[in-house]
């Protein structure tokens, strides 16, 4: 609690007669603000635990402190350094010689005190007698995956460890280390690809993107900006890209009138390349996921919304478990749809899709196919196909056909599933 250097002098001498009810530093603790000194008062014994105030909103208070200082009423007190009483001051000044005004120290966490735990502090958030009990220690451990910025190598991380070495050295945990895996998201950048800030005018509300664009686009946005650690300009074009996916899965679910799209059915005579193109979104989406690449396993949700949207008919079970994969980067959606095809219970607690490993064997592949080192067309030819046979379908293609008018060819340079190089003269 800070005080006035009046207030603090006599508090001072009362400490003399035996009156403070809480001992003053040798030195007085100060800050300057606005040219006026302010004393700090230790607030005693008998007073603490300090209960701090039931508020609706955290919102920042605009000038630098916490939350704490938009509660007038806690914040400014009338302080009876006697006693340790404390009122608020828009009460009348109680009676008496040894009440002060006072102002409250907003700063209820110094520096870094309370994120160096509070990862512990979630295994057992309602023990009154220890912030987590041994067996919860044992039983959960240490977050395995810790993903951060650069910024916070210090200013987090590193303080983090120390309190958890302390905390291991003292036996209160039983791993000497706080993280078992870090990694490092890089920042996002305004659209003129600096970074974001007040004073640049660059910066982009969240609050605005919900309100126009819905949460699942921005959630979808961010992890399809780019790689994860890389840093990325921010893009409302790109968003509307997003966004038109969001809508295309929509309404490739239902109709207009919202009933189910009539060309999903439990029978429907799906076609085999999209049943194929499913499996193989399962297993990249899945595969993405635990190594976060989050924007190529959009990239492939789109590459099968477009075939979805393509197709004359799909089988329900199809539908289904493409919402599942899609459910983590989109969950508001995916769980109104997952409702609106009949499904009970919430989609977040359905199992993840399993993929069928024979539907992922090709049986063909893509070659290039070059007229002297130049890209003139390419192909799509069974696997194992030989050179002769891959020849003759590259003799058959219009652009290829028009470079070998009038030339000789002298010979030809295959590379199975990847190039054929057509020399002429």
């Amino acid at each position: 609690m800070w005080v006035s250097e009046a207030d603090y002098a006599k508090a001072k001498a009362s400490q003399c007669d035996g009156g403070v009810a809480f001992p003053l530093p040798a030195s007085p603790v100060t800050f300057v603000q606005a040219g006026v000194t302010h004393y700090a008062l230790p607030v005693p014994a008998g007073a603490l635990p300090l209960t701090l105030p039931e508020v609706q909103s955290y919102l920042p208070s605009g000038n630098g402190e916490s939350p704490l200082a938009n509660v007038p009423e806690w914040l400014e007190i009338w302080f009876n350094f006697a006693t340790g009483e404390a009122v608020p001051a828009t009460q009348p000044r109680p009676a008496g010689d040894r009440w002060m005004r006072g102002r409250r120290e907003t700063n209820t966490m110094p520096q870094w005190a309370g994120s160096c735990w509070y990862y512990l502090r979630f295994l057992d958030p309602h023990n009154a007698t220890a912030f987590a009990s041994p067996e919860a220690l044992r039983y959960w451990g240490v977050p395995d995956l810790y993903v951060g910025g650069a910024e916070h190598a210090v200013l987090h991380l590193l303080y983090a460890r120390f309190w958890h070495k302390v905390l291991f050295d003292l036996g209160v945990v039983p791993q000497a280390e706080p993280f078992t895996k870090l990694f490092h998201q890089g920042i996002i950048l305004g659209e003129d690809g600096e970074k974001m800030s007040k004073s640049r005018g660059n910066v982009v509300s969240p609050d605005t993107i919900i309100a126009s664009h819905g949460t699942d686009t921005l959630r979808l946005y961010l992890m399809f900006l780019g790689p994860l650690e890389a840093m990325k300009p921010w893009s409302m074009q790109q968003i509307e890209g997003v966004h038109r996916f969001l809508h295309k899965v929509w309404h490739e679910c239902l109709g207009a009138d919202g009933a189910v799209n009539p060309k999903i059915a439990a029978d429907a005579a799906e076609a085999p390349a999209l049943t194929k193109l499913l499996h193989e979104t399962i297993k990249k989406v899945g595969d993405d996921i635990e190594a976060l690449r989050f924007n190529t396993a959009i990239s492939q949700m789109m590459i099968f919304a477009n075939a979805l949207q393509k197709a004359p008919a799909v089988s329900r079970s199809t539908v289904l478990a493409f919402l599942q994969v899609l459910a983590p980067f989109a969950p508001h959606l995916a769980e109104e749809l997952w409702a609106r095809l009949g499904q009970s219970g919430s989609i977040q607690k359905a199992a993840w899709p399993v993929y069928d490993a024979r539907l992922l064997v090709a049986t063909e592949q893509k070659v290039i196919v070059q007229i002297n080192g130049k890209h003139r067309g390419e192909l799509m030819v069974p696997v194992g196909a030989t050179q002769d046979a891959v020849c003759e379908k590259a003799y058959g293609l219009e652009k290829v056909a028009a470079f070998l008018a009038g030339k000789t060819v002298r010979r030809s340079i295959f590379v199975p599933g990847k190039i054929l190089n057509i020399v002429v003269e």
